[in-house]
Formats: C-alpha cells, sequence, structure tokens
C-alpha cells in the first residue's frame, strides 16, 4: 500500500495539533492531522474552558501571552471565536497565609508582562458582591477569560482544512518508524502515511508513540470531573477559582452567556486511556457543589442538569512536553499538559510551528524539554498549577 505523503504529520487532533496545523499552513507547510477520533473529542473538549493566566508556572507566562494574543483575534484567523470571552479570572483565597503566595506570584508575574490586581477583603465584597463571606483575598486578571472548548479544536481544524491540511478522522496510530529522511506512520486500519517531520501531540497516549524512539515518559491518565447546572439570567461575568493546598477546596465556576455555569476542580476522577473511558465520581460531584456554594452562596438553589469527564495526561512536575525529541531528527512533541492546556492551545500551534519551520522559536520552550525526564527525576523542575 502506497503512502500518503506531506511535510508534516500530526498525530493527534487535540487543540494542539489542530492548531499546529493551521498555523503551519500559514507557513506554507503541507500537512497531514490524523486524529484517532473525532477532533477535539478528548481532553480539549470535555475540560472547563478557562483562558487564564495567573496561577500558571511563571516560565509558562511567555507561551500563555503569546497564545492570549491569539485568542484576542480568533474570529479573523479561523473565522470562529470559540465564544471566547475575556470576562476576566478572579482567584481567591481562604486563609490569611495564602494572601501571602497571591503577593509574591502577582510581583514575579509583572516580569512577565501579566499585570494583577490584589484585592482585599473589603475591597473584593465591593467590587464582585456575589462572592461569599468566607474569602479573605483575591487576585484579579482582567483580560483572562473563558471560552467554549467544544468549539476551539475543531474551528482550527475546519480552518487548516480550508487552508490546505489534510485531516483524516478515525485514524489510530500504530507505530512510527523513521527510514533514511522519512518518518513512516501506519494505522491500526494499514492506512500509511510518510513526512520527513512528524509532531506528536496525543495527549495522555502520548508516551505510546515517544516511547517508539526510546523517550517514555511517567504520564498518567486522569479524569477531570465536570459539571454543568441549569441556566439562570447571565450575572456571573469573571471566571472565579480558588488558590489553597487543600485538594477538595479548588474548584472554579464560570456562567455562559446561556445562564448555566459551568463548575469543576477537586480531586480527580479514575481514567483509562486503553479503552477510551473515564469516570464521573458522584461524591466528587456533590463535594465540588458544596464548595461552589460556599464561594458563590446565591448557586445553592440551582440544579446539576449534567456530569461529565475526559482523559487528561498529567506528568509528576505538572509541566507539559514541548519542543524536539532529543533522540530522533525531525520528531517534535507537544503533549501532556496536565488539565492545563486550554489556554495554551492556540499559542502551542503557533510556537510549534515556528519551531519546525524555522529551527527556533521566539518564546522560551526550555523548561518544557523532553530531556528532563532522561535525568534524575529528583532533579526534575516542579510547578503547581492553581486555578
Amino acid at each position: 500500500m502506497s503512502s500518503i505523503a506531506s511535510d508534516v504529520v500530526i498525530v493527534g487532533g487535540g487543540f494542539m495539533g489542530a492548531a499546529a496545523a493551521f498555523f503551519l499552513r500559514q507557513r506554507q507547510r503541507s500537512v497531514t492531522l490524523l486524529e484517532r477520533g473525532r477532533v477535539g473529542q478528548q481532553a480539549s473538549g470535555v475540560n472547563f474552558g478557562n483562558v487564564r493566566r495567573q496561577g500558571r508556572f511563571l516560565p509558562q507566562l511567555p507561551l500563555a501571552n503569546r497564545s492570549r494574543e491569539i485568542w484576542g483575534r480568533l474570529g479573523e484567523l479561523v473565522g470562529d471565536t470559540a465564544e471566547f470571552l475575556p470576562t476576566g479570572h478572579l482567584r481567591v483565597c481562604y486563609r490569611e497565609e495564602d494572601v501571602a503566595k497571591l503577593e509574591d506570584y502577582a510581583a514575579k508575574a509583572r516580569d512577565y508582562g501579566l499585570e494583577l490586581e490584589l484585592l482585599g477583603r473589603n475591597a473584593l465584597r465591593h467590587r464582585f458582591p456575589f462572592i461569599g463571606p468566607e474569602p479573605v483575598a483575591a487576585s484579579w486578571s482582567p483580560n483572562d477569560g473563558h471560552a467554549n472548548p467544544r468549539l476551539a479544536a475543531p474551528a482550527f481544524a475546519r480552518a487548516a482544512v480550508r487552508d490546505g491540511a489534510v485531516l483524516v478522522e478515525d485514524a489510530r496510530v500504530d507505530t512510527i518508524t523513521k527510514n533514511g529522511e522519512d518518518f513512516e506512520i501506519s494505522t491500526t486500519d494499514n492506512r500509511r502515511f510518510r513526512a520527513p517531520i512528524v509532531l506528536v501531540t496525543a495527549g495522555a497516549w502520548g508516551n505510546e508513540l515517544s516511547a517508539q524512539f526510546g523517550e517514555p515518559t511517567p504520564i498518567v491518565a486522569r479524569g477531570p470531573q465536570m459539571a454543568v447546572t441549569e441556566p439562570v439570567p447571565y450575572a456571573l461575568k469573571p471566571v472565579v477559582g480558588v488558590l489553597s493546598h487543600i485538594d477538595e477546596e479548588v474548584v472554579y465556576l464560570r456562567q455562559v452567556e446561556r445562564g448555566n455555569v459551568v463548575y469543576g476542580g477537586g480531586p480527580r476522577g479514575p481514567a483509562l486511556s486503553d479503552i477510551c473511558r473515564s469516570y464521573v465520581k458522584p461524591e466528587n460531584t456533590l463535594r465540588q457543589f458544596r464548595e461552589v456554594q460556599r464561594l458563590v452562596p446565591a448557586l445553592g438553589s440551582l440544579n446539576i442538569i449534567r456530569t461529565w469527564s475526559g482523559i487528561e495526561g498529567y506528568l509528576p512536575d505538572d509541566i507539559p512536553i514541548m519542543g524536539p525529541s532529543t533522540k530522533v531528527s525531525g520528531l517534535y512533541y507537544a503533549y501532556g499538559f496536565c488539565g492545563h492546556g486550554f489556554q495554551l492551545g492556540p499559542g502551542v500551534g503557533d510556537v510549534m510551528a515556528e519551531l519546525i519551520d524555522r529551527g527556533e522559536t521566539s518564546t522560551p520552550l526550555a523548561p518544557f524539554s523532553m530531556s528532563r525526564f532522561q535525568r534524575d527525576q529528583a532533579a526534575a523542575p516542579t510547578a503547581q498549577q492553581t486555578f
């Protein structure tokens, strides 16, 4: 069977892969995008939809800033805003000892171009009267916001296809081998593709492919615990999240313009990547809702109408893998975004396209190198991701 040839084959049709396909076509590279199911079906389409920068690993902020600039131009770029709303992001804390963490983060984030406003208890209640009595302080990021995760990856994929990319769905990649200058990519139904460059954006399944080239990663699959309420009049514009060292307290919520309140957070649930199944634990949903009421008491009377989960890939240091393979030329990775990749999606696509096209990128990627998993894990960088 003959192979379908292109300049780049992207394995994984989530947000990262679809955005990379679009930006590679902007650079006139021929692209084939392979997705095991449907575009955006996995983690990219089931997450909370947070377009936030604050609370991120600080060296990730240049990438997040680049991505935020693209979020503001989605309509002109891909013809679909994915319901992005720059409503702001409010990050509250319940304990006085956490106020110092908000202050320290705000001071350091300023060096990366992210300006945050700190609000004490009284200023918080004055500005956001829906917040309950327990939060003692907050950090306000006015240019962050939220979007619809079900729309984002498909929007980029459609735009890439309109611009000449080839999209192949229901194409589960089995093996990738390098023969001479080209990679040969085979699917489980015996279709074959060929390219001198491969970009792996396979999320929780990324290790199945990188391990074939002697670059295994300790990625594990987990399931976000998500729920949505009945619609009520639109009143809560900002995204609201909690800074806490107690996992159960770390919830987040947003209201869409149609009126529904989407919420999530707390401990993740089980996810089985081998059979593509994840599960919502009822106790998680109820515990989350108690924390949501604690955060915004007025929501306590609403009915929960749907719960869901998905399959996300988590690495032990909570930092994604981005950049070239350390062992094989022409092989690139962008996977393992640990449940906080949605905001980064457009920026990841743009950066990886630039890196593949030019051999370098203006956005620093060193903290995300695959090489850290080939060193002593005890020496690997760590990052605390909070909402």
